[in-house]
């Protein structure tokens, strides 16, 4: 990664904390990483890298790209630090619901802005971002981004920056929805007679498994649910209820319309 110049990290709670590890990880040169990071608490030590807690504090660091990773409702507090490296350095931001326009207000019409929406899995560097370029971003500023973000996993680019809220209902909030389908699984084994132990261990390990399994696989996800449901038995027998008219489908329906005006009230 010694290519993509000098990054300067804000925030290195636990996505921001993800993305270092995956930097370093593949090979970012900590000479050429800062970090911003006001909480003393997670301020990381890494030898070599600089690590303050305030803008004004860098000594002349003269980023290339600066990574957004505070949380939104700080963002307004992050932003005036590093405004003045706009116009030079591509502002490369994870954090939901701040939109390219919101950046553009606060740093200026020529600041080169990436939006991005990463997932949780980031946290063990399988995560699922999408990114949206603002106006004037090169390609080499968007493959230095793109290849940021690549270290925590798989990137997805759009053109259209209204597609993000339904990008962050599906996958920026998806980690729930799967969270729950543990929750729910067990708790109807238990109902089914199962320990409770024992419903969460097989609910815990089949979805982690099977997710192992969808991501590993070539097929679609609708051909490994036909590799598994034998006619008449026991799976074609739950399915036909989870897949009936008013099953899973339409109540996911519901959901990600939920999330997606949820998101679009926020960014407003």
């Amino acid at each position: 990664m010694a290519d993509l110049g000098k990054v300067l990290l804000v925030g290195s709670g636990k996505m921001g904390g993800a993305m270092l590890e995956g930097w370093l990880g593949q090979g970012l040169l900590p000479s050429d990483l800062a970090i911003i990071e006001p909480n003393a608490g997670n301020q990381p030590a890494i030898a070599g890298a600089r690590v303050v807690g305030a803008g004004n504090e860098l000594d002349g660091f003269v980023p290339d790209v600066v990574v957004l990773a505070v949380k939104p409702q700080s963002m307004d507090e992050a932003l005036p630090a590093v405004k003045r490296f706009a116009g030079g350095a591509t502002f490369l931001s994870i954090a939901a619901g701040k939109t390219l326009a919101y950046f553009h207000a606060r740093l200026g019409a020529h600041a080169q802005v990436v939006r991005s929406m990463p997932n949780t899995p980031a946290a063990v560097l399988q995560g699922t971002t999408v990114a949206v370029a603002g106006a004037g971003v090169s390609d080499a500023q968007k493959t230095r981004c793109d290849r940021l973000l690549s270290a925590v996993g798989k990137v997805l680019w759009v053109e259209d920056e209204t597609l993000m809220d339904a990008v962050t209902a599906v996958s920026g909030s998806g980690p729930a929805y799967v969270f729950l389908l543990v929750e729910v699984m067990a708790e109807a084994g238990v109902k089914a007679g199962l320990a409770p132990d024992i419903a969460m261990a097989l609910a815990r390990g089949t979805v982690a498994g099977s997710g192992e399994l969808l991501r590993r696989a070539s097929e679609p996800a609708s051909a490994l649910r036909v590799n598994v449901t034998s006619p008449g038995g026991t799976t074609a027998a739950a399915l036909q209820v989870l897949m009936a008219e008013n099953g899973l489908q339409p109540l996911f329906d519901r959901a990600i319309a939920a999330a997606t005006r949820r998101s679009r009230e926020l960014a407003g």
